[in-house]
C-alpha cells in the first residue's frame, strides 16, 4: 500500500521535505502505528514525531485520530495544530 504523506509547518522542516511516498508494511494499521513507523526511518522522523502528542492527521483531506484506520487511505497530513488570530 503506498501512500502520499503530507508535512506541514515545523513537521515538513524536521523531516526535511513536504511531502513523500511510503509504503508502510502490513502490520502498520493506523495513523498513530504509521507514525511510530516513520518515526522509525531515520534520525529526522524520529526527531518530527517525537513530539507526538503535539501532532495532529488528517486521512484524504479528512481529520482524524491517530486511532483511525489507514486502510484504502490514499494521503495522509501530519501537522501541529493550527493557531492563528
Amino acid at each position: 500500500m503506498t501512500i502520499e504523506m503530507l508535512y506541514f509547518a515545523w513537521v515538513r522542516e524536521r523531516v526535511g521535505v513536504a511531502e513523500e511516498r511510503v509504503n508502510p508494511p502490513a502490520e502498520v494499521t493506523t495513523v498513530g502505528e504509521l507514525v511510530d513507523w516513520l518515526a522509525g526511518l531515520d534520525d529526522a522522523h524520529a526527531d518530527a514525531f517525537a513530539e507526538r502528542g503535539r501532532l495532529r492527521a488528517a486521512v484524504d483531506q479528512a481529520f482524524v485520530a491517530f486511532d483511525t484506520p489507514i486502510a484504502g487511505a490514499r494521503e495522509i497530513a501530519i501537522f501541529p495544530p493550527v493557531t492563528g488570530g
